[in-house]
């Protein structure tokens, strides 16, 4: 007899990545397998993210999508997932009327019951657990040399303009014997690169673990040649991490850090717990530590108040730090969060036009940074094929940037090939073999 197949699509953030993996574990102890296609499927789900403005709208959409395989044969189970089900999770289900189950992110483990007891009425779980951190279910990680592993979850920094503390819950982190556990198998089967998760993966602490003591046990694991880890929030950014990061070889010189406003009145008014002279001061001892960091951020455009000077504050902060990559964002209005109440203050045109300024200067950073890495020499753990370029290979530097470079026999997955970059874009490096 054929084991029920679940289809399963992710939307969002690394984090989701990781629970759907996570999810896959769960269903897999409970006897089902894994479908390619929707119209192979026993069971469809939707892992969602809440973060994004319009992000309803668009599940919204695919769910109807979906809907048509569960219309052709009604004993399919239709479910969403993820932090968009904690949010919004009574407008959804009076919305898309067909689903059988609606999961919150602490709600996994309860999924094989809710897919076995729906019926007429939707299984509705979205309560949130303080305890809950899925240690002992090891995440059934997809193939390749990168794995994703959750450190922590859930978040108590209550940023002004986040939703996260409210979908995901409070900090509480993984104890660290069942992350070595989980890193060690995951060595096992040829994982070389491990990133760790967590809203604010730098918090994390465990009994009398810190993350950068997490960082030096994680090191100590055979087969583990790299380790990274996002998103760190700069308050939590202490001097055991940043030793770590310069002391162990194998946690790579990369660190995202994310900024949101070069305004110190924004920063204020967001609730991020620092400053802007704060926030320079701990990039430049970052930067006297680690030689050769690489580093990334997230940028906010038009939040509430947010004027022109404040603005050209951010742009300076911008050119200051001269980051190698930025993930740029209009702010959106988000229910249930501290912010919600002020309402809009910029112009949606105002805010484009803003975002476009701001990914055009990070564009002219990112490709200046590059240019000054021609000629220069480095490692890159080997991926597979590249993207573009028959018989090019990829992988990533140290500084997670994407190299491409001439394949040749026996190089594999998972090698460490040392390149020599020979020309760039503002994206990634085209290499040649050394």
């Amino acid at each position: 007899m054929r084991a029920p197949r679940v289809y399963l699509e992710t939307y969002g953030c690394q984090m989701n990545v990781a629970d759907s993996a996570l999810v896959t574990a769960v269903l897999r102890r409970a006897g089902y397998a894994s479908a390619e296609r929707p119209d192979d499927a026993d069971v469809i789900l939707l892992n969602t993210c809440a973060i994004r403005e319009h992000a309803e709208e668009r599940v919204l959409g695919r769910l109807s999508y979906l809907y048509r395989f569960k219309s052709a044969r009604p004993e399919v189970r239709l479910g969403l997932l993820g932090c968009m089900a904690q949010h919004n999770r009574a407008a959804l289900v009076e919305k898309a009327w067909y689903l059988d189950l609606v999961a919150g992110p602490d709600a996994y483990r309860r999924l094989p019951e809710m897919i076995g007891a729906a019926s007429f009425d939707p299984q509705v779980d979205v309560r949130l657990d303080r305890a809950e951190t899925y240690a002992d279910i090891p995440a059934a990680h997809a193939e390749g040399v990168r794995a994703y592993v959750t450190a922590m979850r859930g978040c108590d920094r209550f940023c002004a303009f986040c939703v996260v503390p409210y979908v995901r819950g409070r900090e509480r982190s993984v104890p660290p014997n069942d992350l070595l556990r989980e890193i060690r198998a995951l060595a096992d089967k040829g994982v070389r690169e491990v990133m760790l998760l967590g809203q604010t993966v730098n918090a994390y602490r465990f009994d009398d673990v810190d993350f950068g003591e997490l960082l030096r046990m994680i090191a100590r694991v055979d087969g583990i040649e790299r380790i990274r880890f996002t998103s760190p929030h700069p308050s939590d950014m202490s001097d055991s991490v940043i030793d770590a990061m310069a002391t162990e070889p194998k946690v790579q010189p990369y660190v995202h850090l994310p900024l949101q406003s070069g305004s110190d009145r924004i920063l204020a008014a967001m609730e991020r717990g620092y400053t802007v002279d704060g926030y320079l001061a701990l990039v430049a001892k970052l930067r006297r530590a680690i030689p050769g960091l690489a580093m990334s951020t997230d940028i906010i455009v038009g939040f509430h108040g947010e004027d022109d000077a404040d603005f050209r504050a951010t742009l300076e902060v911008m050119r200051a730090v001269s980051y190698d990559g930025a993930y740029t964002f209009k702010y959106s209005i988000r229910e249930n969060t501290r912010a919600f109440k002020l309402g809009d203050t910029v112009s949606e045109d105002e805010k484009q036009r803003r975002l476009n300024e701001v990914i055009a200067l990070q564009e002219q950073t990112s490709l200046e940074r590059n240019r000054a890495l021609i000629g220069q020499v480095f490692p890159v753990l080997v991926e597979g094929a590249a993207r573009r370029g028959e018989g090019m290979l990829a992988g990533k530097t140290p500084q997670f940037k994407t190299a491409a470079f001439p394949a040749a026999p026996g190089i594999d997955a998972g090698d460490i090939e040392m390149v020599r970059v020979e020309s760039v874009t503002g994206h990634s490096l085209t290499c040649s073999r050394v």
